[in-house]
């Protein structure tokens, strides 16, 4: 099963002055247990794309199919495909507005309907998956650090029990620390099976974890392919607003000037291939 979008287009404000074409003929597929990259410069209409997998948005044109459900305005799937599609927005711990991280988890499995007797349970599980444990429960997710913040804003997201989890822009604002933990999560929960999209300006990141990247600029699809594609391309085809990582600059220098060393975006496997020039 997967999410399969289409020919996915869409225009804000047709035909009046203020039309703005945001997507135009966007394809891809994402399986459950993979995880692909959504990366472009602002304005490059990934926020519009996300919004479109779980239904906040319908498809003028194309089409978003989870898990054989169309997402289409009055569709009675809808409410399904919502709670298979996780979303989780930038900045998600401005969204926390409960007394203690046990309700603030809670309210969304309260809200599909979820026996009570089943929630606690839900809760603590929900809250292993982003490595919290049950002390965090009477604590108020207002008094927490950035990255408990945005763990705990996953971690009610999770309690939905989503197949798919779509974030935007989840390493905003986050020291390096967090991030890297962030990073480990998401792995961790793509080898659970859970489907993960990740949007983000940070191509460091989608190199190093992506099984597959999806490229958008101006609302178009530059390219979709694994990460060794995509570097292959833009070395050959600069897009606004993105750079390859200084790691992936040097070994591609290297690779020229060698051909030995291996064009990557591991400092490991360059700092290796660099130690064997010199033996």
């Amino acid at each position: 099963m997967s999410i399969v979008v289409d020919r996915l287009s869409h225009t804000y404000h047709p035909n009046t002055p203020l039309e703005t074409r945001a997507l135009r003929d966007i394809t891809f597929e994402l399986q459950r247990g993979a995880w692909m990259s959504v990366v472009g410069h602002t304005g490059s209409g990934k926020s519009t794309l996300v919004q479109h997998l779980n239904g906040l948005l319908i498809p003028q044109s194309g089409s978003v199919v989870v898990d054989g459900m169309e997402v289409r305005e009055k569709s009675p799937h809808l409410r399904a495909v919502r709670r298979k599609v996780g979303l989780v927005f930038q900045y998600p711990e401005q969204q926390l507005f409960a007394e203690s991280v046990l309700e603030e988890v809670a309210f969304a499995p309260r809200n599909w309907g979820v026996p009570e007797a089943e929630i606690p349970g839900l809760v603590q599980s929900s809250l292993a998956l982003v490595g919290l444990d049950g002390q965090y429960l009477e604590r108020s997710p207002f008094h927490l650090s950035g990255g408990e913040k945005r763990k705990v804003a996953i971690a009610s997201v999770l309690a939905s029990a989503p197949e798919y989890l779509v974030l935007d822009e989840p390493t905003a604002g986050l020291d390096s620390f967090s991030r890297k933990e962030l990073v480990d999560l998401l792995t961790a929960l793509k080898e659970k099976g859970y489907g993960i999209l990740l949007v983000t300006h940070d191509l460091d990141i989608a190199l190093q974890a992506s099984d597959a990247i999806l490229i958008l600029n101006r609302g178009e699809q530059v390219v979709r392919d694994t990460p060794r594609r995509v570097i292959e391309h833009l070395r050959g085809d600069h897009i606004p607003g993105l750079s390859l990582p200084d790691i992936v600059t040097l070994s591609a220098e290297l690779h020229d000037r060698t051909g030995t060393v291996p064009v990557t975006w591991d400092w490991r496997v360059l700092a290796q291939a660099i130690g064997e020039m010199k033996r």
